[in-house]
């Protein structure tokens, strides 16, 4: 019989745990505001099309954090600021208001609000001083509550009271401060029973996570880190605490059983990350299916995966099925997600029309659907076979850079899936039960890695998160020489543990990852791990009580993330913080001191290369630096047709007299832009572009993908970017590098 393209949305809701231990005091306020933002509008809009069904993942330690602010047990500094009469601010507590109280995306959820945005142009444009020095109880008042406000998805904006103060935009008083509070507490009491009933009713599947979000491969055994990574530098101590995995596994399934009434079947692994050695724990649980990355099948099976130049996967039949992994505790299956979809509603639709970015998603859909039509040999135009594409994501930072919060997007993408004959929502649970797994992966062949890349290097092997892992390693030995110290005698020695065990602490410290709140994640790790100490009655190492690293270094550092600037040549500080980024000019600077470039960044989406060049202030383009900005494509390792940089009086050193393979020119001056593609005998053709340039305060520029033909996904390039006068070389930037990219 025929079948359609069944797809599982996989909705992964996590937040680490914020509550300090030594003050009992939550350190930031991400429960409570992505609680009226991201969890309960996420499966209230999809009640709304009964035809979909969907899973969701609720962590313990979100659900933990949900329930202390809706028993009112919570307190964040931020929400304490927000209670507070004005007269009682201190300098210190308006700077600390100033300073965090636009944290958000200002695009969506600052800009939208005449009060909020003027505020946060005021201290755009005169600075933070002046804020604290000028601003009136009033403005500080507004602020604290719009922070709160614009947090309230889009969806709750017809409520009475919540329309009533959208309406008013200011001359906010204390009251409204309160009644603002005992509204998010409203829809925060809401979450847990809304996913109870979907699921209950059959819409909904909800899963759950160890408790406290581990990395179970790795507390199994640190070692495994070099599963992927054979030279990865590890820890001094070797942390290998395997009795920890049913710890975390039994806890989770506990909280699940007590408030969802039925047992869990689906494991989300914290980070996808998985190991042979974990299954035989997952198994005596009682789990039945858990969830990884299709990087984690590639390694597994020995297979790269192949996607053509729209991004189809070229092998669909060994991504979209889910696999049997035998264990003596008895059988799992496992689904592994496509990376790059999840990506796609991850990172760069939202810098879509939300009509055009559903489309593209349901495009996306039916190529895959086509795909495997062209591979069966019946010469059937539908599919013979029951296949399942995975599309497993965070689900709640991604909407805060969406329009309306997502909002117009989910429905315009629902509103077609409800009405497409060929492709059919379902929970994995669903799928399984009618299509068991008839592919087995051997369990002991089972690659050991996470969604990053197959691997654990985002939470293990910088000098950094090694420092981490020995103060973790310690105390869980401190642990181990109590051992009347058990979870009934002593449960907050094992509830410190547990805690500095989550994995959201390896993740921001050291490379890869970086927000604003560095100091606070490293701060709330040696807090967990203090209190471990402190239960025991034992003292706290003098190392425990020091920052892991100096989180004030502002220094080269690769992209974190995919961005999605707007280009006007403004330099929005949001739209790059998670670039890539070269210092050039300054006391780093390998252009000498006296250079007008200060630093280059560049970073990516499925859409376009990004790159901005910051200029020293008060240059005048072409007069203190050259009118021209040349960049060029470089691709080790790919054969096609390469000629020197078009420019003269090039300079006989590396890199600039490489041969590269793409052009762009840029005026400086004027704007203009021009592509050429290398050809035969060292030619280059002029190529149509649609570079996105802007020029103001400094450069930025967007070169679609699609302009580079013959780049395919996940190819690694080189960049290189030379100043020049009327086709004339003048300096290389930086000097002898090429800036790295990876296409998504």
């Amino acid at each position: 019989m025929p079948h359609p393209l069944y797809v599982a949305f996989v909705w992964h809701q996590h937040q680490p745990l914020y509550k300090s231990r030594s003050g009992g005091q939550y350190r930031l306020p991400w429960v409570r505001l992505h609680g009226t933002k991201d969890y309960l509008d996420l499966v209230l809009l999809l009640e709304k099309y009964p035809k979909l069904h969907q899973t969701v993942n609720l962590v313990p330690s979100l659900i933990l954090q949900i329930e202390d602010y809706v028993a009112g047990t919570a307190f964040d500094p931020y929400l304490a600021l927000a209670l507070s009469p004005l007269e009682n601010l201190t300098p210190k507590d308006k700077r600390f208001i100033v300073e965090h109280f636009f944290d958000g995306h200002h695009r969506t959820l600052i800009d939208p609000h005449p009060r909020y945005r003027d505020l946060y142009q005021q201290r755009q444009d005169k600075g933070w001083d002046w804020c604290v020095d000028y601003w009136t109880h009033q403005d500080f008042s507004d602020l604290l509550a719009w922070h709160n406000l614009s947090w309230f998805d889009p969806l709750f904006w017809d409520d009475p009271a919540i329309a009533t103060w959208l309406d008013q935009g200011q001359n906010f008083s204390l009251s409204d401060r309160q009644r603002i509070y005992s509204k998010q507490r409203d829809i925060l009491r809401q979450i847990v029973p809304q996913h109870r009933k979907m699921q209950d009713a059959g819409q909904l599947e909800v899963t759950t996570t160890p408790y406290t979000h581990p990395i179970l491969p790795l507390l199994a055994d640190t070692d495994s880190g070099r599963v992927a990574v054979p030279q990865m530098g590890l820890p001094q101590s070797r942390f290998q605490w395997e009795e920890d995995i049913p710890r975390h596994l039994t806890k989770a399934r506990a909280m699940y059983c007590d408030r969802f009434g039925r047992e869990p079947r689906g494991l989300w692994p914290s980070e996808q990350s998985v190991s042979p050695g974990i299954l035989p724990y997952v198994a005596q649980q009682g789990f039945q299916w858990l969830i990884s990355d299709e990087a984690v099948l590639g390694w597994t099976i020995q297979h790269f995966f192949h996607r053509d130049a729209h991004g189809t996967v070229q092998e669909p039949e060994l991504l979209y099925r889910p696999y049997r992994l035998e264990t003596p505790d008895g059988d799992l299956a496992i689904v592994f997600r496509d990376h790059r979809l999840s990506d796609l509603v991850g990172f760069t639709y939202s810098g879509m029309a939300p009509e055009d970015a559903a489309s593209d998603l349901v495009e996306q859909l039916e190529a895959i659907a086509h795909t495997v039509t062209t591979h069966q040999t019946s010469g059937s135009t539908t599919l013979d076979q029951p296949w399942l594409v995975t599309i497993a994501l965070d689900g709640e930072n991604c909407w805060e850079f969406y329009e309306r919060d997502g909002i117009p997007f989910l429905e315009n993408l629902y509103g077609q899936l409800s009405n497409h004959d060929g492709i059919q929502l379902v929970t994995v649970s669903e799928f399984l039960d009618q299509f068991p797994p008839t592919a087995t992966l051997p369990a002991e062949s089972l690659h050991s890695g996470s969604w990053v890349d197959g691997n654990f290097t985002t939470w293990i092997g910088d000098p950094a998160k090694n420092r981490a892992w020995d103060l973790l390693t310690q105390a869980r030995l401190a642990l181990a020489r109590h051992p009347e110290a058990t979870e009934d005698s002593n449960p907050e020695a094992w509830e410190a543990l547990y805690a500095a065990e989550g994995s959201d602490w390896f993740w921001w410290l050291g490379e890869g990852h970086s927000s604003n709140q560095d100091a606070m994640f490293d701060q709330l790790f040696r807090e967990h791990v203090a209190a471990v100490y402190t239960a025991l009655g034992e003292s706290i190492p003098p190392e425990v009580r020091r920052p892991i690293e100096d989180h004030n270094r502002q220094w080269d550092h690769a992209p974190s993330n995919f961005i999605h600037p707007v280009i006007d040549g403004r330099a929005d500080e949001q739209d790059w913080d998670q670039a890539g980024r070269i210092e050039i000019g300054g006391a780093r600077g390998t252009m000498h001191r006296s250079s007008k470039i200060q630093r280059l960044w560049y970073g990516v989406d499925h859409l376009y290369l990004y790159l901005r060049v910051d200029f020293a202030s008060g240059t005048r383009l072409g007069i203190d630096i050259p009118p021209e900005l040349h960049l060029l494509w470089y691709y080790p390792d790919r054969p096609m047709h390469n000629s020197p940089p078009p420019l003269a009086a090039l300079p006989d050193d590396e890199p600039a007299n490489y041969h590269f393979h793409h052009h762009l020119g840029i005026n400086l001056v004027t704007g203009d832009r021009w592509l050429q593609e290398a050809g035969d005998y060292f030619q280059w053709h002029s190529c149509h572009t649609h570079t996105k340039v802007g020029i103001d305060t400094c450069l930025e520029v967007a070169i679609p993908w699609e302009d580079l033909r013959e780049v395919g996904p996940d190819w690694s390039l080189r960049i290189g970017v030379i100043l020049a006068d009327a086709g004339r070389y003048v300096s290389y930037v930086p000097e002898k590098a090429l800036i790295p990219v990876n296409v998504p």
